[in-house]
């Protein structure tokens, strides 16, 4: 390593071999540790980074890029005096130089906090809104690369987020997520996990409502869905994730934006998405279901176009594909449910109560216990699904449940349900005696 460093600094005219040899052993951890070490190791790339010749800074940027990757701390601590020009070299330089930039200070962002502190102060943010408008999608993958790893450090609610929605970035964010089947997907996929990662910090979803995100985003999610018939992008289900986690977050934390959003297509464009990817990409059924059920908790209007655009029986397809799709499934059911006998006497026309028999034989106590929840909502509003469910032998599938520790309670108090005779009185109180579902 020592001899490395020493072919470097001597500045003969193999120095680019130097140091193209000298990027390849940064490659190991151990050569990265002891390189730092070295006095005047940092120092010397620095400065044929910031030399005039346009090949060696190339190479000095690809050894600092290697450096980067290292997962030590005190690697990246190293770093600290190459920061600035990092962030200089972001305007005016070959796409590939700037590239490499963005890359070596998305990697010390992640490893090092002593980084993020030094660089927010030397202007990373209005460097990035700057870099922002480029129009070559390398340059905008790599920001959207820095950006997530800024987003997704303990400090960004109190110490980035805000920095980030005093600049132009969330609008030029939205637009390039937006724009991601016509440019390039990959920068899409990137800003795509920003929004995210600014949407769970629950500080900033009044700034992105403002700036149109829930109806932008539910577009996208329609082109989206309508490119999958045809000849769909590779690495679309990449995308698509962050997008159903964006409106499925902003749902949750804010009222009335299920309002806003009062468009049947949207069901439709889940579905689709649903049926593309559930063999290939299992994980998308999870985010699509997330989705529906807040927009199904407490909007009747997706209750009711679900049932009359007939997606119930695509639904109930989707219970035996995992636990946690079941307890999904099974939690936009008590959704409909709960809006009363109109919705229940639908469910009940449907095959739902067979398919929720071996449910109730499942060994998870998470999806019994919330396919219980929907039974008492059943049972609650319209009498005769209760009828019908000992009819199926349902109550044989209860009385197993009976010694279970955290479902007897529920179980008896619905078979004491089902016992009742049809229109008795007493399926009122158990609402009280079920309350713990809710």
């Amino acid at each position: 390593v020592l001899e490395l460093l020493r072919a470097v600094q001597r500045g003969s005219e193999d120095r680019k071999r130097s140091l193209g040899r000298l990027r390849w052993a940064l490659q190991n951890k151990e050569t990265q540790q002891k390189f730092v070490r070295l006095d005047g190791s940092i120092r010397t790339l620095i400065g044929i980074f910031t030399s005039s010749l346009a090949d060696m800074q190339m190479e000095a940027a690809r050894c600092l890029h290697e450096l980067s990757h290292s997962s030590d701390p005190a690697v990246a601590e190293a770093c600290l005096p190459v920061t600035s020009y990092l962030l200089t070299y972001l305007s005016g330089h070959s796409v590939e130089f700037m590239e490499l930039c963005l890359y070596t200070l998305g990697n010390l962002v992640v490893e090092s906090e002593a980084v993020r502190k030094q660089l927010l102060p030397q202007g990373i943010i209005p460097v990035l809104a700057s870099c922002i408008q480029s129009p070559h999608e390398a340059v905008l993958e790599g920001l959207g690369y820095v950006l997530s790893q800024l987003l997704q450090a303990k400090e960004a609610p109190t110490e980035i987020i805000p920095l980030v929605l005093d600049s132009v970035l969330p609008q030029h964010m939205l637009r390039l997520v937006c724009s991601g089947l016509k440019a390039g997907i990959g920068a899409a996929v990137e800003f795509a996990w920003c929004l995210h990662y600014i949407v769970c910090s629950h500080t900033a979803n009044a700034a992105l409502l403002s700036l149109g995100a829930l109806p932008a985003l539910t577009s996208l999610l329609l082109d989206l869905a309508s490119e999958i018939p045809q000849d769909a992008p590779e690495g679309l289900e990449l995308l698509v994730c962050p997008v159903l986690r964006c409106l499925s977050n902003l749902l949750a934390e804010e009222t009335g934006c299920e309002v806003q959003i009062q468009d049947e297509r949207l069901l439709i464009a889940l579905f689709l998405i649903l049926q593309c990817f559930l063999q290939q990409h299992p994980f998308i059924v999870q985010e699509c279901l997330w989705l529906l059920n807040n927009l199904t908790a407490d909007e009747p209007f997706f209750c009711s176009a679900l049932l009359s655009l007939d997606l119930l029986p695509a639904l109930l397809q989707l219970l035996p594909c995992s636990q946690m799709a079941s307890v999904l499934v099974l939690t936009v059911l008590c959704n409909i449910a709960e809006k009363g006998p109109a919705y229940c006497q639908q469910l009940h026309r449907q095959p739902a109560l067979p398919l929720l028999l071996p449910t109730l034989a499942l060994p998870d106590p998470e999806v019994v216990g919330q396919c219980l929840e929907l039974l008492h909502l059943l049972f609650l509003h319209w009498p005769e699904a209760a009828a019908d469910f000992v009819t199926q032998g349902g109550h044989r599938a209860l009385e197993q449940h009976q010694s279970t520790p955290e479902l007897q309670e529920r179980a008896r108090a619905l078979l004491d349900m089902v016992r009742q005779p049809l229109g008795a009185s007493a399926f009122s109180p158990c609402h009280t005696t079920l309350s713990a579902f809710s």
